[in-house]
C-alpha cells in the first residue's frame, strides 16, 4: 500500500513540474498581452488626443482678437467704435482645485481683489467654460502693469487684451444700431465652424447682427514654446488677426439727433425720415429706447437685465418697425383703391354726412356735421371720414387690400432689419374667414362695420412707420415702391430689384398728390406753410388704438413737392388730442433740421 502511495505521489510531482514552464508562460504572455493592449489603446484609440495634450504641455497659443468694424453715418462720423479693456482670467487645465487656492490668494494680494470674489467667479466659470474663466474684466494699468512683473509666479493666470464695443452717443440710433453680447456656449457649437472662438462676441440685434460677417473681422495669434514652468523659449509663428470692415450707413447723424430731439416729450414714438429717390433711410428713432453700452459693462446684475428686458415700456421694441392703426394717414390708399377700381374716378364728387350707418353702428364725421359735397382733393384736405367710408364700401375689401400690397402694406419692407420688422396687417374677407388670427375659421366673417373701419385705416388695419414712409414715397418719386435701408454696400438700389413701378394711373398718381399739398396749403397741415421752406405735401391722422389705450397720432409729409427728396413720419403713440396738433410739430422740426443741412 505504501509502494502505491509513494509512486503516486512521485507521478503527480512529475506531472507538476511538467506544468509550472507552461503555467510560467501564460502567466508572460498574460502580461505583455495586457501591456500590448494598453500601449495599443494610448498610441492608437487614444493617440491623437495624448499627442495633442504633449504639444499643448509645451506651446502656448495667445490669441489675437480682431478689431471689429465701426459703424460710420453717411458724412463718416462714428456711431459705433471699439475700446482696449484688459481681463484676468485663468486656464482650468492648468489650474486644478488644489493649485487653485494658492493662485487666488497671490492674486488678491498681488491686484488687491476680493478673495470671496475671485472664489465665486472660478466656481462659476469651472460649470460655464472649460477653456476659459474670466475672474476679472477692465483691470487697471497698474493692474496689469503688477500682474506682468510677477507672470512668472502665477502660472495657469494671464492677462488678456480684449476690445469692447463703445456707443460714443449713448442711446442714439440704438433700435438701428443694435448691440453685441459674447457667445453663448450653444452658440459656439455651430459658430466654432466659421472661425468664432469661446471669447468672441456677436451682434445680438440691430445693423450689428444684420452685418455680423461684414463687421467681424478674423482670429489671429502667436504660437509659443514654453518650458515646464511656463516660461516662453521662442516663437513658432503669428498669424495676425484680419480687422473687420467698417460699415458706412445711410444715417445723417445731425437728422437722427433731430429725429431723437423730438421724442424727447413723448411717452412712446418714432421718427423715420427717407430719402424717396432710393429708399436710404436719413433718421429713424424710437422711444422708449435703451443705451447699448450697457451690453459692453464688465458685469451686469441679473435685476438690472430685469429691468430691461421685463420692463413695461418695452424699450428694446423699435417702435418704427411695429405695427399700430394708421387712421387717416391710410386715406391715401382708400383713394388709391378708389379710383384705380373705377367706380369712384378722379372727379368724383360725393355728398359727406354727420354719419353714416353701416351695420349696427353710425359711423361719424369727425366733425359731427359734414363737409357738403367735395370731391378727392378736399376730402383730403378736410380729412373727411365719410367721404372715404363711402369708397371703402363702395368698392369692397378685395380692392382695398390690393392697393394695400401694391404699396408694399401688409409685408415686411426689404430693410435689413427684418428679424425685428412687423408685417403688419390689412384685414379682409378671406383673413375673417380664416379666423382673424385669433378665433375659429368660419366664426368670424367679415362685416359691415369692418369694411368702414378698414377705409379710414381702423381695428383692421395695421401699419409700422416705416412701412408708411415707404407708401408715402411712392407718391413723392412719381410712383416707384422703393427698398428702405441703412447701407448701401455695392447694391444699385435703382435697379428694378429695389426700384419697382407700382401700377398706378398717371391720373391716380396725381390727383393723391394734388391733394395732399392740399392738406398743407389749406387744411389740416397749414402750419407747414413755412417762410422760405421748399413747399410740402403730407397727411395727418388720429387713430384709435384698437388694443384700447389712448389715440394715436401721426403725420406723414414729403417735400421739396416737386421733386422730393425726403419723407418724414412722424408717429406719437398713445397721445390724444390729434396728429396735427402733436406729430405735425414733430415732423416740423425734423423738416427743418433737413433743411438747414440742405443749405450748408
Amino acid at each position: 500500500m505504501s509502494r502505491r502511495i509513494l509512486k503516486d505521489l512521485t507521478k503527480s510531482r512529475k506531472i507538476g513540474l511538467f506544468n509550472q514552464p507552461i503555467v510560467f508562460f501564460a502567466l508572460i504572455l498574460s502580461l505583455f498581452g495586457a501591456m500590448f493592449c494598453r500601449l495599443f489603446w494610448l498610441q492608437v484609440i487614444q493617440g491623437s488626443l495624448y499627442r495633442r495634450l504633449s504639444i499643448e504641455n509645451r506651446i502656448r497659443l495667445v490669441s489675437t482678437q480682431p478689431i471689429r468694424g465701426r459703424l460710420l453715418d453717411r458724412h463718416g462720423k462714428v456711431l459705433s467704435d471699439n475700446k482696449i479693456t484688459y481681463t484676468l482670467s485663468i486656464q482650468p487645465r492648468l489650474v486644478d482645485k488644489v493649485s487653485w487656492p494658492l493662485l487666488r490668494d497671490s492674486l488678491s494680494k498681488l491686484l488687491d481683489i476680493s478673495k470671496d470674489l475671485l472664489e465665486k467667479r472660478f466656481a462659476q466659470g469651472v460649470d460655464e467654460d472649460p477653456f476659459r474663466i474670466i475672474l476679472l474684466r477692465n483691470l487697471t494699468a497698474q493692474q496689469v502693469l503688477r500682474f506682468m512683473e510677477n507672470e512668472q509666479l502665477l502660472q495657469g493666470s494671464q492677462v488678456d487684451i480684449e476690445l469692447i464695443r463703445f456707443y460714443p452717443y449713448g442711446s442714439l440710433a440704438a433700435h438701428v444700431l443694435g448691440y453685441t453680447q459674447p457667445i453663448t456656449s450653444n452658440e459656439f457649437k455651430f459658430l466654432s465652424k466659421k472661425g468664432y472662438v469661446i471669447r468672441d462676441r456677436i451682434g445680438r440685434t440691430g445693423v450689428e447682427a444684420a452685418y455680423e460677417s461684414h463687421l467681424r473681422g478674423q482670429w489671429g495669434g502667436e504660437m509659443l514654446e514654453v518650458d515646464a514652468n511656463g516660461r516662453v523659449q521662442r516663437s513658432l509663428g503669428i498669424k495676425p488677426a484680419i480687422a473687420g470692415k467698417d460699415l458706412i450707413l445711410t444715417l445723417d447723424l445731425q437728422l437722427q439727433q433731430a429725429a431723437e430731439e423730438v421724442l424727447a416729450d413723448k411717452k412712446a414714438g418714432a421718427i423715420v425720415a427717407l430719402d424717396p429717390r432710393t429708399g436710404a433711410i436719413r433718421a429713424m428713432a424710437s422711444k422708449p429706447t435703451f443705451n447699448p453700452n450697457f451690453f459692453s459693462k464688465v458685469y451686469t446684475t441679473q435685476k438690472e437685465y430685469d429691468q430691461l428686458f421685463k420692463s413695461r415700456q418695452k424699450p428694446l421694441l423699435s417702435r418704427a418697425l411695429n405695427a399700430y392703426d394708421p387712421g387717416s394717414t391710410w386715406k391715401l390708399v382708400t383713394g388709391m383703391a378708389g379710383m384705380e377700381s373705377g367706380k369712384f374716378p378722379f372727379d368724383i364728387r360725393l355728398k359727406t354726412f354727420p354719419c353714416i350707418k353701416y351695420g349696427s353702428h353710425c359711423f361719424p364725421e369727425h366733425n359731427r356735421s359734414g363737409f357738403g359735397t367735395i370731391g378727392y382733393e378736399d376730402a383730403y384736405s378736410f380729412s373727411s371720414n365719410t367721404f372715404f367710408y363711402q369708397i371703402g364700401v363702395g368698392i369692397g375689401s378685395k380692392a382695398l387690400y390690393e392697393a394695400a400690397k401694391k404699396l408694399g402694406f401688409g409685408s415686411q419692407t426689404g430693410v435689413e432689419l427684418s428679424y425685428e420688422e412687423g408685417s403688419g396687417l390689412v384685414g379682409n374677407e378671406e383673413w375673417a374667414e380664416k379666423g382673424r388670427g385669433w378665433g375659429e375659421p368660419g366664426l368670424t366673417p367679415w362685416i359691415p362695420e369692418d369694411m368702414a373701419s378698414a377705409s379710414i385705416g381702423q381695428a383692421v388695419v395695421q401699419t409700422t412707420p416705416l412701412q408708411m414712409a415707404r407708401a408715402y414715397a411712392v407718391f413723392a418719386n412719381g410712383g416707384y415702391l422703393v427698398t428702405p435701408h441703412l447701407a448701401q454696400v455695392g447694391i444699385n438700389r435703382l435697379s428694378e430689384k429695389y426700384r419697382k413701378k407700382v401700377d398706378i394711373s398717371g391720373r391716380t398718381l396725381l390727383t393723391i398728390r394734388s391733394g395732399l399739398r392740399k392738406v398743407v396749403l389749406s387744411g389740416t397741415g397749414a402750419r407747414l406753410n413755412l417762410p422760405n421752406f421748399p413747399e410740402i405735401a403730407g397727411k395727418s391722422g388720429t387713430a384709435e388704438d384698437s388694443t384700447g389705450g389712448p389715440d394715436h397720432a401721426w403725420f406723414v409729409c414729403f417735400a421739396p413737392y416737386e421733386s422730393s427728396e425726403i419723407v418724414v413720419v412722424a408717429f406719437a403713440q398713445n397721445t390724444p388730442g390729434g396728429g396735427s396738433v402733436h406729430a405735425l410739430p414733430m415732423a416740423k422740426q425734423v423738416l427743418e433740421a433737413w433743411n438747414d443741412n440742405r443749405q450748408k
